[in-house]
Parts: C-alpha cells; structure tokens; sequence
C-alpha cells in the first residue's frame, strides 16, 4: 500500500496514543507492518550477534566451568577492558511417566510422595470444552479464566 507522505512509526512514538488510535486503519496496519519488519530485523541482528559471541566465548567459558567442575552455571572472565558474564542455565525435563511410577512407589511402601515431589494437576482448555456438563460442573469451582494481553494484526484489503 502506498500513501504519500506516510507517517513513520519512528515519529508516532512521539504523539500521544490517544491521537494516533485516531489515524486511519490504513497508516495504523503500515506501522504495524513496519513495527514486525523492524521487529524481524533485530531479532535477526540479535541472533547473529549471540552465534559471534557463541563463538568467541563458548571454548573459554566451557574451559571454566569444567575447571569448576561444573557443566551448568555462571563463570566471569575478563577479556580485555571488558568482564565476560558467561551463563549456560540447567534445563531439566523429567520423564512423567517414570514419575508417576516412582510416586506410586512411594506411596504402596507408605512412604508420602509429597515429601519428595510436588504435584500440579493440568485440565487442556480442548478437553474440558468436551466434557459432558455434569463433569465440567464437578470442576468449575477449581477454573478460573484469565485473559491475556490483546493483539491485533491489520491487513490492508485488496481491492
């Protein structure tokens, strides 16, 4: 879409949200447009500047945490006039099948599974939704709906 003299969105930031919800749905979807392109490119930016420091910083601080005797964790070092703070975070997954079993374990040799593990029930919002009434009535007292934040996406019509 070509309008002339077309606001960027680099100006709009200065104006009140107020009077720029007033634009036409026209400009709004082109800084919407402008906004993700802008968006994309940082991310883009973003991600090759980690694969660079990825590869500087990868080697050393490995070297560290394996001197520390640690796979996981946060090493500094310096490089130059600079302190590198390398951070390589513990994700862990467990097998819930396996922890279900091993809970069921524990409680058939009377031990209490809840000194050890922590439960968390989990309904998906598609199953509930197909539940038969009288079951989505046992459960109601124990849902509570809240929304997220609203977005909106604007596509210019083609005439």
């Amino acid at each position: 879409m070509t309008i002339p003299n077309r606001p960027r969105l680099a100006d709009m930031m200065r104006l009140p949200l107020g009077e720029v919800a007033h634009f036409s749905p026209e400009i709004l979807a082109l800084l919407q447009e402008e906004a993700e392109e802008a968006f994309r490119l940082a991310k883009m930016q973003k991600d090759w500047l980690d694969g660079v420091l990825d590869r500087r910083y990868a080697p050393i601080a490995a070297e560290l945490r394996s001197r520390e005797g640690k796979d996981t964790g946060t090493v500094r070092f310096d490089d130059g006039a600079v302190t590198v703070v390398a951070d390589l975070p513990k994700k862990v997954e467990w097998d819930q099948e396996q922890l279900a079993a091993t809970v069921e374990r524990i409680r058939a040799s009377g031990d209490d599974p809840a000194e050890y593990v922590e439960t968390a029930f989990k309904v998906p919002e598609r199953k509930y939704g197909a539940w038969p009434a009288h079951i989505r009535a046992a459960f109601e007292t124990a849902r509570t709906v809240k929304t997220g934040k609203p977005t909106f996406t604007l596509k210019p019509t083609t005439p």
